[in-house]
């Protein structure tokens, strides 16, 4: 809903039309509660209105391949959720039609627009810490969605990781060459069943040299715990907290803080400035700084790792 809520009351020059859900009673409770004059259960519905103009797909990921080719074919402009389909081969196959139709499409890698990530990134570009060698990135959820969302997520390397592979390119400002992966189920037994894991490691290497670690994991109890850091030659930055506020409560007993719960709180600033910035793109005919190619380049190195994992072997991107 997070991106319905910024649309209908916190972006001017944009207006919420419809809420698309698969259940009745979702769709209307939810333009009842944003105020969107309309709802469907149909996507097409919203496709084939002429007086739309985008679309936001936050869709399980198996349907964002023909999303995607029925909102270009459409001509609507398109921002969808990470990743930008389930399979390397159905992302080269919509980026072509993206590029055919014309229309904008923006991926959701919502870290790129949290000030912390771009303040680092300024720097590193500022040559603060000298030339990046290793980027470390950490992504711990407070534990596992439902069985039957990871039944339909890719895996955690597809689903999870690739925000930290996303990133990775971003601040290093190189592509990755190769991937080797590792994994176990630690918590969670049922995800044996989908050849998924919820504790996971990959080791990238980059085609400037660079190299980064990655570490993927459901069973943060504590919190959800998204950091990272760049070493550079001349220094390093250190990205992101724990903390959900810079407070500290001193006592008798010691001193405590408030982790961050959810993901929503933690990224709910870069939601907003992501969405504004897929709004004034729209409206100046501008292509997304986050795109189909960004889309694929990440989803690239999502599904090595995962192979890389499968087949216990470093796997390189062609």
């Amino acid at each position: 809903m997070v991106h319905a809520e910024n649309i209908a009351q916190k972006i001017q020059g944009a207006e919420l039309v419809y809420v698309v859900a698969s259940r009745p009673e979702r769709a209307k409770k939810a333009a009842d509660e944003l105020g969107a004059k309309k709802w469907t259960t149909d996507p097409d519905v919203v496709f084939e209105d002429d007086s739309i103009d985008a679309v936001i797909l936050v869709t399980p990921t198996s349907t964002h391949y023909d999303l995607i080719k029925k909102a270009a074919k459409h001509n609507k402009q398109i921002f969808v959720d990470k990743p930008i389909t389930e399979t390397v081969e159905q992302a080269k196959e919509v980026s072509a039609l993206i590029n055919e139709t014309g229309v904008h499409c923006m991926v959701g890698f919502m870290r790129r627009f949290d000030p912390a990530y771009l303040e680092a990134k300024k720097r590193i570009e500022a040559g603060d810490i000298g030339k990046p060698l290793y980027f470390k990135g950490m992504s711990r959820d407070p534990g596992s969605p439902p069985e039957a969302v990871i039944k339909n997520s890719g895996g955690i390397f597809l689903d999870l990781c690739i925000h930290d592979f996303d990133i990775a390119r971003f601040l290093m400002g190189s592509e990755v060459k190769s991937v080797t992966s590792l994994g176990s189920v630690q918590v969670h037994p049922f995800m044996h069943t989908y050849q998924d894991v919820d504790q996971a490691i990959s080791f990238l290497e980059f085609e400037s040299g660079a190299a980064a670690d990655i570490e993927g994991s459901r069973n943060s109890t504590y919190g959800y715990d998204i950091r990272g850091e760049v070493v550079g030659t001349d220094g390093a930055m250190q990205i992101g907290t724990i903390r959900k506020e810079n407070v500290t409560l001193l006592n008798a007993k010691g001193s405590t803080y408030e982790n961050i719960p959810v993901f929503q709180s933690k990224f709910q600033e870069a939601f907003l400035i992501e969405m504004n910035h897929f709004i004034k793109c729209i409206q100046n005919n501008e292509k997304p700084l986050v795109n189909e190619v960004d889309g694929l380049a990440s989803l690239q190195v999502a599904a090595a790792a995962t192979e890389a994992f499968l087949q216990k072997s470093k796997i390189t991107i062609a």
